[in-house]
This record gives C-alpha cells, sequence and structure tokens, in this order.
C-alpha cells in the first residue's frame, strides 16, 4: 500500500511538472549561455521584467528562476520581493477607542452579570466596587452601567508599550483654556484692589518725592528677594522647590568639632556621628552645644512606641501567632493595641475581685505619701542646737503595733531587760513576760539578778535624764564616744602584750572546741535549739579570732593556709 500511494504522487509530480517551462535542448542551452556572458559584458541589453525594469545579468539564476509552481511568464524578480498577502498591518497611533462606561443601564439583574453591581462586563471575582451589603442580584436596584470595552487592536512592538496610545490631544485644549480663564480672573481682581486703594487714598496725603523713590527701592527689594537664592540652596520660583546643592559655610562639619583621634566617630560612608563630640567638654551643658551626636533620635519621637511594638511582634510570634510588624504593619498595631486595653480590664478585674474579697478600697482613695509626708504650712523654727523655739516639733511616725503598752504594773516594756540570755521587765529584772513588777527595790534581792550596768549605758542615763534639744543630747553622746575609744587606745597601747594573749588564748579555745566537735561528730546544724543561752555579747579579741578562722571562699590561697 505504501508503494502504491508513492508512485501515485508521483505521478501526479510528473503531471504538475508538464505545465511549467519546456526542457531546453543542448543547443538552446549553449544559445542561452552565450546571450547571457554578452549581457554581462554589456554587448547585449539587459532583460527586462513585467514592470519594464531591467535586471541584472550578474544575478545567479537560482535567484533569477521562479518556481515552476509559481507559473510565471517571462524573466521576472517578483518571486524575490515582499508578497502584499504576506505583510502584517498593525492599527496606528491616531486610530482612537471609547473609554469609560455607557450611558445606557439596566433595570433589572441579567444573568451572567456581576451579582454586586449588576454591570455585564465583569464578573464579581472582578469587579471594582465596594462589596454591597445585599448585592444587586438580590436587592434588584442601583444597577451600575457597562464598561466600553475597546476593540481588539492589532498593534505592533512599539505601539503596544507607548503610555499615550488612545490619548486624546483635545482634552489638553479644554485644561490650557481653564488656566487662561483663572489667570484673566486673577488679573481682574488686582486691577480692582489697584482701584480700590487709589479712590480711598486722600489728597492731603501728600509725600515727597524722596519717600516714594524709597517705597519704590524697598518694594524692588522684595520683589527680587522672591528670585533671589539662599546661601547653599537653589531655589525655583516657578516649581515652588528648595534643593540643597552645598552645605553653608558657616557651619562647621562633624569631624572638625573635636580633631582628637579617640573622640566620636565619624562614618564617612553614612556621613553620621552618633556619640557626642563635646562630651569631654566641661564648661558647657549639652542643652548649650551646637551639635550632640545622633543618638537622640533612638530615643526621641514614636522610636520608644516602635521599639515595644517590635518586641510584642516577636513575643507573639514565639507563641504561634502569625504577626510581622514590616510585613503587616497595621495589623500589628491593631493587635497590639486591642492587647493593651484586655491587659487593663484584666489588672482592673484583679483588684476589683480582691477589693470585693478583702476591703480596703478607702485605701486607694488616700493621697499619695508624696503628699503626705512632704511640704505643709504649719510653721516651725529651730534654734542652733535644734532645740524648737516656735511651733510644734514633727512628730516621729510610729508603726503598726502598740508602743509603750506596759502590763501587770510595769513602767517598761518586756524585752528592755537582758540577763544570760533571757529578756525580762528593766524596771525590777523580772525575766518572766507574766511576772508582776515588784518593784525596783526587788531588784537588790538575791534571788533576782542583777543588770549589769556599762558606763556607756550610765552615761547614756546621765544624758537622757537631762532636758535637752535632740541635737545637744548626740552631741554629748559623741563626745562620750570619743572619750571612750581614746580611753581604750590608750589602755592598748599601755598593755598591747595583755591583748595579744587574750587573743592566743581565744584561738586555744576555738581549736579545742573544733576538735571536740570532731570528735564528737557534732554539726552544728544540728544542736539544741536552747543550747546557747549563756552567750554573751562577744568581745573585739572573739570577733579577731572568728575573723582568723573563717574560711575565705573567695580566697585562691585559702586551700594553702595552715589556721
Amino acid at each position: 500500500n505504501e508503494y502504491k500511494s508513492y508512485l501515485s504522487m508521483a505521478s501526479t509530480m510528473t503531471d504538475e511538472r508538464k505545465d511549467g517551462p519546456p526542457k531546453k535542448s543542448r543547443e538552446d542551452y549553449k544559445k542561452q549561455k552565450e546571450l547571457d556572458e554578452a549581457r554581462k559584458s554589456g554587448l547585449e541589453p539587459a532583460e527586462q521584467d513585467e514592470f519594464g525594469c531591467d535586471i541584472n545579468p550578474h544575478i545567479p539564476q537560482y535567484i533569477k528562476d521562479s518556481p515552476w509552481y509559481l507559473q510565471m511568464q517571462g524573466p521576472t524578480l517578483t518571486h524575490q520581493r515582499i508578497q502584499p498577502d504576506t505583510v502584517k498591518t498593525f492599527d496606528g497611533v491616531e486610530k482612537k477607542y471609547l473609554k469609560g462606561v455607557t450611558s445606557k443601564i439596566s433595570t433589572k439583574f441579567r444573568k451572567g452579570a456581576c451579582t454586586n453591581c449588576g454591570a455585564m462586563t465583569h464578573t464579581r471575582k472582578d469587579c471594582l466596587e465596594r462589596p454591597r451589603k445585599v448585592g444587586a442580584k438580590w436587592s434588584g436596584k442601583d444597577f451600575a452601567p457597562d464598561e466600553l470595552i475597546p476593540d481588539t487592536r492589532n498593534l505592533d512592538f512599539e505601539g503596544k508599550r507607548d503610555r499615550w496610545i488612545g490619548y486624546d490631544a483635545t482634552a489638553h485644549n479644554e485644561l490650557l483654556e481653564e488656566h487662561s480663564k483663572v489667570e484673566k480672573v486673577k488679573q481682574q481682581l488686582k486691577a480692582e484692589s489697584l482701584n480700590e486703594n487709589l479712590t480711598k487714598r486722600k489728597p492731603t496725603e501728600s509725600k515727597s518725592d524722596s519717600s516714594d523713590n524709597e517705597e519704590e527701592q524697598e518694594e524692588d527689594e522684595y520683589r527680587y528677594a522672591e528670585n533671589a537664592d539662599m546661601p547653599g540652596t537653589k531655589f525655583d520660583n516657578k516649581k515652588r522647590q528648595t534643593v540643597r546643592n552645598l552645605r553653608i559655610r558657616e557651619d562647621t562639619a562633624k569631624y572638625l568639632l573635636n580633631l582628637d583621634i579617640n573622640s566620636a566617630y565619624y562614618d564617612p560612608k553614612s556621613r553620621s556621628m552618633r556619640d557626642n563630640p563635646l562630651k569631654d567638654v566641661a564648661h558647657k551643658k549639652p542643652s548649650e552645644l551646637s551639635f550632640t551626636g545622633e543618638n537622640f533620635v533612638r530615643s526621641t519621637g514614636q522610636v520608644k512606641e516602635i521599639t515595644k511594638l517590635q518586641l510584642f511582634a516577636w513575643e507573639a510570634a514565639d507563641r504561634g501567632t502569625n504577626i510581622h510588624l514590616q510585613a503587616e504593619p497595621t495589623k500589628a498595631a491593631l493587635v497590639h493595641q486591642a492587647y493593651l486595653e484586655r491587659k487593663d480590664v484584666f489588672k482592673k478585674d484583679v483588684s476589683n475581685s480582691i477589693i470585693e474579697k478583702y476591703g480596703g478600697k478607702e485605701h486607694l482613695d488616700a493621697p499619695p505619701k508624696e503628699l503626705l509626708l512632704g511640704a505643709s504650712e504649719e510653721y516651725v523654727e529651730y534654734s542652733r542646737t535644734g532645740k524648737v523655739i516656735k511651733g510644734q516639733e514633727k512628730i516621729i511616725p510610729r508603726s503598726k503595733y502598740e508602743e509603750d503598752v506596759h502590763v501587770y504594773g510595769h513602767t517598761t516594756v518586756y524585752g528592755s531587760y537582758w540577763e544570760k540570755g533571757q529578756w525580762g521587765y528593766k524596771c525590777c529584772g523580772a525575766l518572766q513576760k507574766a511576772a508582776y513588777c515588784t518593784g525596783s527595790a526587788s531588784r537588790t534581792g538575791a534571788d533576782v539578778p542583777q543588770m549589769p550596768h556599762s558606763s556607756r549605758d550610765k552615761d547614756e542615763e546621765d544624758v537622757l535624764d537631762r532636758s535637752r534639744s535632740l541635737m545637744e543630747i548626740h552631741q554629748e553622746k559623741m563626745v562620750a564616744e570619743r572619750k571612750r575609744k581614746k580611753e581604750k587606745i590608750e589602755e592598748e597601747r599601755e598593755n598591747p602584750l595583755a591583748r595579744e594573749e587574750r587573743l592566743k588564748k581565744i584561738l586555744k579555745q576555738l581549736d579545742e572546741r573544733a576538735e571536740e566537735e570532731k570528735k564528737l561528730g557534732n554539726d552544728e546544724r544540728k544542736r539544741d535549739y536552747n543550747s546557747m543561752t549563756d552567750a554573751a555579747m562577744p568581745t573585739e579579741e572573739e570577733m579577731e579570732a572568728y575573723r582568723l578562722r573563717k574560711h575565705m571562699a573567695h580566697d585562691p590561697m585559702s586551700s594553702f593556709s595552715k589556721t
């Protein structure tokens, strides 16, 4: 079958070639060759096509001969030229098309129209109108007109990218006419204002020629001052734009304010100096300096709010909320605002619930402590020694606990007396809290322990017994303290060996006690509760021995010490 189809195709091709140019004999071919050589040499005239134009004899024959299927009669080069049927034609720029919407508006919904506005030229997905609460399909009113869809234009490469394609130049004439009308109205108003000024001017108001000339000069100065350039700026009066092309020559560059190498760093790429170059200037305040660095920008304006918002966005993102400050700034701001409102409401609810449960609302309504403990209008005058001359002395604030409450006939409180690790009453020396007061006479008995009085207590009692001012009492206390210290220093100077012997004795006792505890395995944390009732106030020698034996964990040489 394939062989038969090949034979039929070959037969059809031979039949078609029969209609082509006849086959030349050898003699005809030789004559044609000689004629072509003569035409090339200029002995014979050149061939002419159907339009009467000469054909260049130097053109190769494979170009000059037309295909057999075109059935061309005579010599021609038409088959080498662009055929008008194959040329693509494009629409020109001058072709106009309508834009906008039609004047016809539908009164009922049409099938296939936009369900939102009712226009037939687009769908709800492509509708540019605000989404209605009830679409035109269901409301049956307020149908939008159809848009004018331009015809498909056949444009070339440049036409598809022409921004002014379809522009109507007559629209610009309307704009020019509007501007010309505005200018005419301005000129009329100016002329009317000049006429009013001339009519209002009194004839008696005559000025000299010199004053008129001065006013004209001032007006000229003001007139030309608008077009003048400020130093370092270029101002275009027509465009109303100011361009900073050069810095003012009176300004000092940032890097020239302080020539010290260790001063603030200047970044030449961004032209910024973040630190203050003049912070070492002692005789000037920061407010008096012309430039204090550019770090103030980071703590002024809305920088703090944006920083808080950024921290909130990061924390929300860590908890799984999809918030990004740079991608969705409006969403982040709204979420942050809602969070702050909820936080305030939650705090108020918690405080209200606590007040309802425990009470105490009257304490919240009290004035602040600054007003309670601050300045007042009470006048008080003091002497040089601190004694009150006029007015009432300031009342010392009392604690919330009851003070100076004397029970069982005592004149002092429990805890004002100390003896062998036990507290008692100072008035009678009783060590039991529920004991009745027997008076100061009972303190001389053998069964009642005596309260030891040091020289310091005696001095304090002597000072307090006197009716002196607070300043005098304080000064006498300081004098007595200095006197005691001086006596102690003199005593140590006279007999320094006695203090060293006492210190050695105490150290030896500490070592013996440590060895006993080590043998018995006694732990300080496991001792009895009231095992140190006979303890007394440690002396200076005991405190020094304790410091010598104390293990210093932070000391790197503590492990090498012998003690």
